[in-house]
């Protein structure tokens, strides 16, 4: 009989590490464990990790207390199987946590052949019934990832009959349009193989509607002011005569396959009530700075539920989530069938207000050395994101010192590891002391996007979407605010023409103070125009959105 592991006292975060770099950024901002995996064993092909970052991973993570599960999720081929003994010899010598399986042929295999490592079920394996849980417990598991479609409803019936297993559910990530790792699409769109890895995410592609004319010819059927009224595109089911169902298509195509990405934040406290084991992040493809903020803000999330669970409110976390980019968020399956609001299919970009400004590399006595990550010029501000709390700690830059020239320029760019030296002194509103601690190496930095266009208009179009679905807000005020949205989109579509670009908001130092009291910025602090501003923002943090009025 093998021995199981013992479950936690408390739900774990669990967060993806596509890379060494994104691990530490997971482990810095509050992950329990981080699940990694390597590029040839794993159905993640992009995995950056090499076997001796891995290593260095793993010891990395055990030296701060936190767990690695690492994955050899593939259903296996037979030149797979010839890797096998090389590979899971090479595993136990690493010793993760845990070992994450979706072929029942490699569970048994390494069952055999690895006795002390911990078997976890992967989410490939479609689980999404307590007697599935039943049937993978009974051959040795740890540990089941349940499948993105269980329902809530589902899930606590699984946590009833199964009480002894480890339980994980995705709560956060990028959605399949229906099935998870069921689909053919990739595969004959462009001959990558979904289940071995290589999704092309045919799912977010722009699609054009076409016509084939009576004489043979086919072409692009372009809908304009002048002929939009002449049609409407219905599609009816075999088996539902009669129920026709309009296809859309706007200026910039339809995306009738596109899901929103899974955000289970409204309802994280149910699933912290029933005991799920573990709380799952989607993104190993993903930058530091998704990975930061995202685990930042569940680690904040679930901490306070667990201090205070009568009087949790998940919106400020929402809120943060929205900091970075996303295509809109979707509570997925959560009540039951998927519905036609986890569905974008006027947009697949992923959007958000902020970007990813960079990092703190190295602290010295009195200055930091931090890697750009993004374009920066005079007057942008950087928002640092301190891993132990949700407060942010703004610096507004006038210019940037280049650390290897001590060049001085007032504009930098992303590349080749351009790193900027900025002095500590520059922090004029913090408490100098204990900067260094708020903010250790590897704190990340985000930029605001100043951005009026179309992108603008679909995040609140997004945003609305989430909080009807939470029931924060009736179908009727959503459609209604779609509706008026979409016609403005619309309108600015033909004034401007289809490839609408961003907008950039000029930056002077004269004429960009946004208000919210950041270091360093001379305007708020000087200016007379925020002397009411600057008595009304000992009230409240920095950052906070003051009122216009006070100016």
């Amino acid at each position: 009989m093998r021995i199981h592991a013992p479950r936690p006292e408390k739900s774990e975060l669990l967060m993806p590490a596509g890379s060494l770099e994104n691990m530490k950024a997971a482990i810095l901002y509050g992950a329990d464990a981080v699940y990694a995996g390597t590029p040839d064993m794993s159905l993640r092909t992009k995995s950056s990790f090499s076997l001796e970052q891995l290593v260095e991973g793993i010891e990395f993570a055990h030296k701060n207390g936190v767990r690695v599960y690492l994955t050899l999720n593939l259903f296996a081929h037979n030149k797979d199987i010839e890797k096998l003994p090389t590979f899971v010899e090479t595993i136990r010598k690493v010793k993760p946590d845990g070992l994450i399986i979706a072929d029942p042929a490699v569970f048994q295999y390494v069952k055999e052949h690895a006795p002390e490592l911990e078997l976890h079920v992967s989410t490939q394996a479609n689980i999404t019934s307590w007697m599935g849980v039943q049937f993978w417990q009974d051959q040795g598991a740890s540990l089941c990832v349940l499948a993105r479609e269980v329902s809530y409803e589902e899930l606590c019936k699984i946590r009833e009959k199964c009480p002894e297993i480890k339980l994980e559910a995705f709560v956060h990530g990028a959605m399949c349009m229906t099935y998870s790792g069921r689909c053919l699409l990739s595969n004959f769109m462009a001959e990558r193989g979904a289940n071995q890895g290589s999704c092309a995410h045919s799912c977010r592609w722009n699609y054009k509607v076409h016509v084939k004319m009576r004489d043979g010819k086919t072409q692009e059927l372009i809908i304009n002011e002048d002929n939009k009224d002449m049609f409407e595109f219905l599609l009816e089911e075999g088996c539902r005569p009669g129920d026709l169902m309009t296809i859309e298509e706007d200026p910039y195509g339809s995306y009738i396959l596109n899901s929103k990405d899974l955000c289970l934040m409204p309802k994280l406290d149910d699933y912290l009530k029933i005991g799920v084991d573990s709380l799952k992040v989607e993104g190993r493809h993903k930058n530091e700075y998704y990975v930061s903020v995202v685990a930042r803000t569940y680690r904040m999330a679930i901490d306070a539920w667990y201090k205070d669970p009568e009087n949790w409110d998940p919106k400020p976390y929402m809120e943060e989530l929205q900091n970075v980019r996303n295509r809109g968020y979707t509570m997925a399956f959560h009540e039951g069938r998927l519905k036609n609001h986890a569905h974008d299919y006027s947009d697949t970009a992923s959007m958000s207000d902020w970007s990813y400004g960079g990092f703190i590399k190295e602290w010295h006595d009195d200055y930091m050395i931090f890697e750009v990550r993004n374009h920066m010029e005079s007057g942008d501000v950087l928002e640092f994101l301190p891993p132990k709390n949700l407060d942010a700690i703004r610096l507004r830059m006038y210019d940037f010192t280049k650390a290897k020239t001590l060049e001085v320029v007032d504009k930098v760019s992303a590349g080749q590891g351009l790193t900027i030296k900025i002095p500590l002194n520059l922090f004029d509103r913090e408490d100098l002391s204990t900067i260094k601690q708020k903010m250790p190496v590897g704190t990340v930095a985000r930029t605001e996007t100043y951005d009026e266009s179309r992108n603008t208009q679909q995040v609140k179009v997004r945003i609305q979407s989430q909080k009807m679905e939470a029931g924060k807000l009736s179908e009727k005020v959503y459609e209604n605010t779609k509706k008026r949205i979409s016609e403005r989109m619309e309108k600015e579509a033909i004034e401007k023409g289809e490839n609408l670009k961003p907008i950039k908001i000029a930056k002077t130092k004269e004429e960009a103070c946004c208000g919210k009291g950041c270091n360093g910025c001379l305007v708020f602090w000087n200016d007379p125009m925020y002397e009411k501003a600057r008595n009304l923002l000992a009230t409240k943090k920095q950052g906070e959105k003051l009122s216009q009025k006070v100016c």
